[in-house]
């Protein structure tokens, strides 16, 4: 069964998109959250820490963009083997703050298997570090906390770009591209695991709270809206995914990877579109209904 039949089961079995409550927070990564000075949340075996880029006014593209349209730096762990648990995470870096960040990832035992943009058009200019790393819980806060604790240091001018009023029918665009969506502030947002591909590592899943997920953000009004996303592709999907994309008026940004020494190998493909959301929308399941074929 294909990653879209399993979902939108789900998706039309509740049309409120109800979801149970979170777990209790486990007290390691309780601890992670107050050694890091962050917020998270606890699901799917996964802490995920929110490390928001608020500080930031981002333009793209001529639009000002909110800071959940894709802002949101995060990194999560997860329980492995042997007490060992994995670290993945995407920050969210001006150009000023790449490499003293990179540097303070590498000394500190960390690894970065990834530096790429998302948006293209975009003032000021920012840029994307992924990073890896494993061990226990508090080690792995440790190693992070210096990285961290140089971002949003600096002040960045603003962008100036024209901010879009109005509303989005989010209910809408989750029925369009047929899964589920979050709505933060002004921005709806739907996120879609692989649920179709197995990776692990460590013996630890990888999943989408992981990182291993394709997602779009939808800023703006019904008939006035920007969209950019992320696709989490193999290699046999990025052609198929590109030309859909592109049938459907829909720029593509960036094609890289996020992860390292992974099996698969996972392709990610970043997008940005304007226009009517609907439009959008169709443009973006044209592309989600090419995941998960068969292998």
């Amino acid at each position: 069964m294909t990653i879209k039949a399993v979902l939108l089961s789900l998706v039309i079995a509740s049309p409120a998109f109800a979801q149970a409550p979170a777990p209790a927070m486990p007290a390691d990564y309780a601890a992670v959250l107050q050694t890091l000075g962050r917020q998270g949340d606890f699901k799917d075996g996964v802490l995920k820490v929110n490390i928001p880029r608020a500080d930031l006014k981002v333009t793209v593209d001529g639009v000002a963009t909110p800071t959940p349209f894709g802002f949101g730096g995060w990194v999560a762990m997860t329980h492995g083997d042997h007490n060992m648990d994995v670290l993945m995470g995407d920050l969210v870096l001006t150009e000023g703050e790449v490499n003293p960040v990179m540097s303070a990832i590498l000394d500190n035992g960390l690894d970065v298997t990834a530096l790429h943009n998302h948006f293209l058009f975009d003032t000021p200019r920012v840029f994307y570090m992924h990073v890896h790393g494993m061990g226990a819980p508090a080690e792995l806060a440790k190693k992070l906390q210096p990285a961290l604790a140089l971002i949003g240091k600096t002040a960045v001018p603003a962008g100036t770009g024209r901010a879009i009023d109005g509303t989005l029918d989010g209910a809408g665009l989750s029925k369009t591209i047929g899964f589920p969506g979050e709505q933060t502030g002004a921005v709806y947002k739907i996120t879609i695991g692989r649920s179709d591909i197995t990776m692990k590592e460590m013996g630890a899943t990888i999943n989408a709270r992981m990182g291993l997920n394709t997602w779009a953000a939808f800023y703006g009004a019904d008939a006035d809206a920007v969209v950019a996303g992320d696709v989490a592709m193999l290699g046999s999907e990025v052609t198929p995914v590109l030309k859909a994309l592109r049938a459907n008026g829909i720029s593509i940004v960036a094609i890289h990877h996020h992860m390292t020494g992974t099996d698969p190998d996972i392709f990610f493909l970043h997008y940005w579109g304007k226009g009517d959301a609907q439009k959008l929308a169709r443009g973006v399941k044209a592309a989600v209904d090419l995941l998960g074929k068969g292998r």
